[in-house]
């Protein structure tokens, strides 16, 4: 394709057009363009923060309006090119380690390496190819990448993209794909023309996710209370689970994936094809018991490239103590809370409270 016309202006609808097909070659499953102006999900998540469902994530209150205005993320922004890269595995099917009280469930997005490293070195890439094929223009092109790793609304971007609309379980849903994808951003300069193919909401009068929620955390459509949360507790809560919640986290050591689990959307769910999400060290069926026993070096090399090291040693302690204690028990499972007593009083704590209820048994 001839890029440019006279004066070297680049021809932005050919642009955007490759821009797709780099990010297809590149194994995103789908791209979209939107401008930069989300009023509305920057109100709703105002009202979000006044009602303290952030919990300890303070860092969700910081830089004011960022969120939603990424031209004061990186200046002169005026597109957002949002990225999906799809990551379910179809075996074993989540259900089935949900339902064993032996078996840690961890959330499938964390099986493999960390979705972090895997989408920027892509969307860099995506970037390298912009740059070459604008090199002969007199466009000064500028951009940045991210994936959940800086101040952005990325589901709210995605969503005016035209990759699916936010659910009332707060995820993005595809009606094509459901909802067991990644989401990466371009912050650019490009005067791209907008996506005009928004997805509209389908989830109708569907109360599935709400339903399921082993903890209760969407405390309304659209509305999640991450201090509630599963995914929340396992992952970014450094202190004490609470008690009351203890008894509903299962086996859910990192993270939970319940509300996608019964998304009837998730039929359409793709399955991945990257080598990357591929799950590592057995940790799709690994057992509760083996996990506990893992000393903090084990921890760190089997976890090296992993979104788990998000937890740290000490929650995965903590959270590994708490499904134990929602275990059928056994020898196996006492001996392993009684062997990794000592490394803090956080961890002991929910190995007492675990070894209590065992003891009930």
């Amino acid at each position: 394709m001839d890029l440019t016309t006279t004066m070297s202006i680049p021809d932005w609808q050919g642009l955007a057009d490759d821009i797709r097909d780099w990010a297809t070659s590149l194994g995103f499953a789908a791209v979209g363009f939107s401008d930069i102006d989300l009023p509305r999900h920057q109100a709703h998540l105002d009202a979000w923060l006044n009602n303290q469902y952030h919990g300890d994530m303070d860092y969700m209150a910081r830089h004011g309006d960022m969120r939603s205005r990424p031209d004061k993320l990186h200046p002169g922004t005026a597109t957002v090119i949002s990225v999906r890269m799809d990551y379910l595995e179809p075996e074993p099917p989540p259900a089935e380690i949900l339902a064993s009280d032996r078996n840690a469930y961890v959330s499938r997005y964390a099986l493999g390496r960390d979705y972090h490293k895997v989408i920027r070195s892509r969307l860099k890439q995506l970037v390298a190819k912009i740059d070459v094929q604008l090199a002969d223009s007199s466009f000064d092109f500028h951009a940045r990448v991210f994936t959940d790793s800086a101040p952005l609304l990325e589901k709210a971007f995605a969503e005016k993209a035209g990759l699916g609309w936010i659910g009332k379980n707060t995820l993005l849903i595809n009606e094509r794909a459901g909802s067991w994808y990644f989401l990466g951003e371009v912050l650019t300069n490009l005067p791209l023309p907008p996506t005009d193919n928004a997805q509209a909401n389908r989830c109708g009068t569907c109360s599935a996710c709400i339903d399921v929620c082993p903890t209760d955390a969407i405390v309304a459509p659209y509305q999640l209370d991450a201090r509630l949360c599963v995914s929340y507790l396992t992952i970014e809560h450094r202190g004490a689970i609470p008690e009351t919640l203890r008894s509903k986290m299962g086996n859910r050591v990192f993270g939970c994936d319940d509300c996608q689990m019964v998304c009837p959307w998730n039929r359409y769910a793709t399955h991945n094809g990257e080598a990357d999400f591929k799950p590592r060290h057995g940790l799709e069926t690994a057992q509760l018991a083996d996990l506990m026993g893992w000393r903090e070096d084990e921890f760190l090399s089997r976890t090296e490239g992993s979104a788990i090291r998000r937890t740290g040693y000490q929650g995965w302690l903590r959270n590994l103590a708490v499904a134990l204690g929602n275990s059928s028990g056994g020898s196996l499972a006492v001996n392993a809370l009684q062997d990794a007593k000592g490394h803090s009083d956080l961890v002991d704590e929910h190995i007492n409270w675990a070894l209590e209820r065992l003891s009930t048994l």
